[in-house]
């Protein structure tokens, strides 16, 4: 055992040790409980007096929020250079950089913390539930009304709610990983733990956090909230949640601004003492620059563009863990999804028994019923999985036949064995053993007339039906369960179900390949059955590779091999997991997207795991993304709104860095020659304050169609090139300006810079208009009314300064009208230029991409268009 597994063993204090050491019943008695649970009154009154079953609540803490705002190196550096201004008494400049980090606190606090409300919204929104006994009954509750005393039902794939007590198990395992690091399931019994031994042995409890890997059982809760181990080390260790690609690729522009910013300040401080100009003076021109190359507002961009993506999000239905997560949804170009609920109805109801020996029909029913988790006296019992529940649902005679049985053993349902085993006995008769399952794995149990059932089965497969295979014998004077008594079985007869297809489900397909997104199928049913039902929805089924043929593949023939295969049937969970992380390995962003126990470790593996809210607990808490309606058009909704946010954001960042850029190294350039500061400090950061402010409103911006046909990802040698393509463009009409205000209006020190300012303000801010599209502006592409607001507001903001009460205190003068008129010219010039530059940026940009690659995209998405029009026959796609 290393030392971080030793770190998280139970100390002996601990309410699960304590309970270890003694046995159930007077655990029961001193928790005032009993073996049928707490009354829902009693619940209530422990609820009321000890809080809801939570380690930590999400919830926006605003003094939190607002220290966090002093942690950006921007804001730090700000406040470095205020107070060299006080310290020399540069107060003017030094109260103009107070107000501006005030109003850059301010705006960065009021988006994050509207953010963090959102996702507390969200938060609120996710429920898990777990199945106790009230007053006997069986009932689904939120796992946050668990008390101590509550008897508590586990089955495979549930994750333990609490620490309990364990009063019955059956072959039950739980994984306790997260808790020890050690991956190999852990045995559970009910035996107690006597007392003094290793506070490891904890065989007779199961902890909170904890997944069930196999088996049932049923325990007491001794501990909730941060009583719970769980929640002990939760509290001790805090949580780091892991950087997504987004915020990775936030970072990387980040260290590139730093480093753009560190070379242009250095530069100029050098120059400035060369030139003999004012230490001071010099320092603080310097640090203005620094921060004025850098978008200040990029965090209030981004958590604005994220809230309001969420909130979009959940009015689609569509919940987000993280709001970063957004971003990552919107990367997806490859989904692997499985078929029940998805591109089915997920209404899963029974059909009929189809006999194969000498049972009739109600016979194979009976049995069916018998080899279930539920109880034989339980009918309708809850947590039942949903092939169970529809064949109660539809049980007439057999249910009342069934109980007359008595259970003597069971061996649950699992996904490595896939089936279920019941030991049952009536009357005096002898015990009969009942396997249920999936064909492939009942019928080699049987003996050699189950051969000739291979056609019944094939006829089933044929016309799309779920099949359940039945097998029993007579065991005589057995009462356990072992393997040996799965052998030489007769195979009774086939349960059939049905699940239709979902109406929108082929409109939902063709969204998603309009977005450039492959879709994969990965079920536990047949091939024949999987087959048929993309054939029936017009999806491509190029190729089908079975959970047989994908254990003789090595992980490297696997990775070609899973790129060609639309279809992945009769998969078990590791093998799930073995498709998602093949084909990760070219580069695809992949999502899958489940909702059973044998989907928890694809779900993790994947770059975006998808779930819904009616899933088991494993698989939502190990998914990023959770649908509050299974449906791949709601998974196609989320998908654009990432790419929405995503597109909006780099709008930002190449506005921002070219012009900031643009304006700063023509400050450099303009602080050399000329005898005086072309712009003073206050004024370079208040240029850069209301450039930035303008731009909150790109998160409410049109996004073109073509940007959402497919992912774009953070490329920094792509920003870099647009940088000092536009940046000097816009340096060239600075230049422009500083000769008209110097040669033609012989303009002093206060007018030069109220001249820049206005004319600076109008360039970069105006630019907007163009590159936030590869169209043309306003004909092609509209912009959203609050971006428009925003950017001439900003404008007659920038040209009313010089004549405004502030005036005096900024350092800036009225200018004469023939200025305007010139800058009118000036601005109008500079955006056809602009467009100009953008054109040819681009269409280089769609050059360099290569011819044969580009074709072949455009081939593969035009094939597969055509493959889901209405009009095109079932027959011709069958034979593709």
């Amino acid at each position: 055992m290393n030392e971080a597994t030793a770190l998280r063993q139970p100390d002996s204090a601990s309410p699960v040790r304590d309970a270890a050491a003694r046995d159930a019943a007077s655990l029961l008695a001193d928790t005032r409980s009993s073996a049928e649970g707490l009354s829902a009154e009693e619940a209530a009154a422990r609820l009321s007096r000890d809080g809801p079953n939570a380690v930590r609540g999400h919830r926006a803490r605003p003094w939190m929020v607002l220290l966090r705002q002093f942690r950006s190196p921007i804001l730090l550096l700000l406040l470095v250079t205020s107070a060299v201004s006080a310290v020399v008494g540069d107060r003017v400049d030094s109260w103009i950089i107070a107000v501006i980090l005030l109003i850059s606190v301010g705006l960065g606090f009021v988006n994050e913390f509207r953010a963090e409300r959102s996702a507390d919204a969200l938060h609120d929104r996710l429920r898990h539930r777990a199945v106790v006994l009230r007053s006997g009954a069986p009932a689904s509750v939120d796992v946050t009304e668990l008390v101590v005393g509550d008897v508590v039902r586990l089955s495979v794939g549930t994750v333990v709610p609490a620490d309990l007590r364990l009063l019955e198990a059956t072959a039950l395992e739980c994984d306790e990983s997260i808790l020890t690091g050690e991956a190999a399931p852990v045995a559970k019994s009910v035996t107690a733990v006597p007392s003094g031994s290793s506070v490891a042995d904890l065989s007779s409890c199961a902890l909170m956090g904890t997944v069930v890997h196999a088996g049932r059982g049923v325990g007491v809760v001794v501990a909730t909230r941060a009583a719970t181990e769980f929640g002990r080390i939760a509290i001790g260790l805090g949580a780091q949640e892991p950087q997504t690609e987004f915020q990775r690729g936030l970072g990387r522009f980040s260290v590139f601004l730093l480093a753009v910013a560190l070379v242009l300040t250095t530069v100029i401080f050098a120059a400035a003492l060369v030139l003999g100009r004012p230490l001071v003076e010099s320092l603080l021109f310097a640090l203005a620059i620094a921060v004025g190359i850098t978008p200040q507002l990029l965090p209030a961009v981004v958590s604005t563009s994220l809230a309001a993506g969420a909130r979009s999000l959940a009015r689609q239905r569509v919940l987000v863990k993280r709001m970063v997560c957004i971003e990552d949804l919107g990367d997806l170009d490859l989904l692997v999804t499985d078929k029940t609920g998805t591109l089915t109805s997920g209404e899963i109801t029974f059909d009929r028994a189809v006999p194969v020996a000498a049972a009739g029909p109600a016979d194979v029913v009976l049995l069916g019923l018998l080899a279930t988790d539920a109880q034989p006296s339980a009918a309708g019992d809850v947590g039942m999985n949903p092939l169970d529940t529809a064949l109660w649902a539809a049980a007439d005679a057999a249910g009342s036949e069934v109980t007359a049985y008595r259970r003597l053993a069971l061996r649950p349902f699992d996904h490595e064995r896939r089936r279920c085993t019941a030991l049952v006995a009536v009357g005096g008769s002898p015990p009969t053993v009942v396997v249920k399952g999936a064909p492939e794995s009942v019928m080699p149990l049987c003996g050699p007339d189950a051969a000739g059932a291979a056609t019944v089965l094939a006829e089933l497969y044929a016309v799309g039906a779920r099949v359940v295979a039945v097998a029993s014998r007579a065991v005589p004077g057995s009462d356990t369960l072992d393997d040996r008594l799965e052998a030489g079985l007769t195979l009774q007869g086939f349960l059939t179900f049905r699940d239709g297809l979902k109406p929108d489900a082929r409109d939902s397909l063709r969204r998603l390949v309009d977005l450039g997104v492959d879709v994969k199928v990965a079920t536990g049913d047949s091939a024949v059955v999987a087959e048929r039902v993309c054939t029936e929805l017009g999806m491509p089924t190029l190729r089908t590779l079975t959970g047989a043929d994908i254990d003789r593949l090595t992980d490297a023939d696997l990775v070609e091999q899973a790129r060609s295969a639309s279809i992945f049937a009769r998969v078990s969970p590791e093998q799930k997991a073995r498709i998602v992380r093949a084909l990760r390995q070219k580069g695809r962003a992949v999502g899958f997207l489940g909702d059973g126990v044998n989907d928890a470790l694809a779900l993790h593996l994947a770059d975006v795991g998808v779930s819904v809210d009616t899933a088991v607990d494993v698989a939502k808490d190990a998914a990023d993304v959770i649908l509050l309606e299974k449906d791949l058009g709601v998974l196609a909704d989320g998908v654009t709104e990432g790419r929405r946010i995503f597109a909006n954001t780099i709008k930002y960042v190449l506005m921002g860095t070219s012009s900031n850029f643009g304006n700063m190294f023509s400050a450099s350039v303009a602080s050399v020659v000329l005898p005086f500061l072309p712009m003073l400090p206050g004024q370079l950061l208040l240029n850069n304050l209301l450039y930035d402010s303008s731009q909150l409103a790109i998160p409410t911006d049109r996004v073109d169609p073509e940007q959402l046909r497919a992912p774009a990802h953070w490329d920094i040698g792509a920003i870099r090139r647009f940088m000092l393509l536009f940046g000097p463009i816009s340096s060239l009409f600075d230049f422009a300006t500083f000769a008209l205000m110097l040669a033609v209006l012989h303009a002093g020190p206060p007018e030069f810079r109220s001249g820049w300012f206005i004319e600076s303000i109008a360039t970069q801010t105006l630019i907007v208009f163009a590159i936030r599209t590869h169209r043309v502006p306003f004909l092609r592409s509209r912009p959203s009314p609050a971006l428009v607001a925003a950017v001439l507001g900003v404008v007659a903001v920038g040209a009313w300064l010089p004549y405004s009460p502030l005036s005096g205190l900024l350092g800036f003068t009225p200018l004469p009208t023939g200025f305007f008129l010139a800058l009118v010219a000036t601005v109008l010039v500079y955006l056809v230029l602009v467009e100009a530059a953008k054109l040819w940026y681009y269409r280089r940009l769609a050059a360099a991409v290569p011819v044969h690659r580009h074709r072949e995209y455009r081939h593969r998405v035009a094939r597969r268009a055509a493959r889901f029009t209405a009009r095109q026959p079932l027959r011709t796609i069958a034979r593709r």
